[in-house]
């Protein structure tokens, strides 16, 4: 099981997704988390690196968990995404592993992961994704 933290940020219906060099779907900014970080240390750390942004700590609220097929991995391999939402100071942009960074709505399901098509899901059910 790959085991990831991931930040949903919407914003007028659309939510901020990322996709790295090389990869040819969009996934929800984040990652794996290092030795002895907790998921917040580790969602702070990643946004940071790969987005140059800061979370404001005082804001990080869990969202839910979900598990998919990860994508691009062998059958069986999944991922388990735990996601959370917090405000941030700074400009969005692009680094480290991250090519480019787009606002999609829920008609983009299919250029994103498994795991994010049933976050989408999920956030369209609720309203939050148009």
């Amino acid at each position: 099981m790959i085991d990831k933290v991931a930040w949903i940020r919407i914003e007028d219906g659309l939510i901020l997704s990322t996709r790295s060099h090389g990869k040819d779907a969009y996934y929800l900014p984040g990652g794996k988390r290092e030795q002895g970080e907790t998921d917040e240390q580790t969602l702070l750390r990643e946004i940071a690196e790969e987005l140059t942004v800061a979370l404001d700590p005082a804001t990080v609220r869990h969202v839910g968990t979900w598990e998919a097929q990860a994508h691009g991995q062998a059958e069986g391999i999944v991922v388990k995404m735990t996601c959370y939402a917090a405000d941030y100071t700074g400009t969005l942009t692009p680094a480290a592993e991250i090519a480019e960074t787009v606002w999609l709505g829920y008609a983009d399901r299919d250029r994103v992961s498994p795991v994010d098509q049933l976050i989408f899901d999920d956030l369209h059910a609720t309203g939050d994704l148009r």
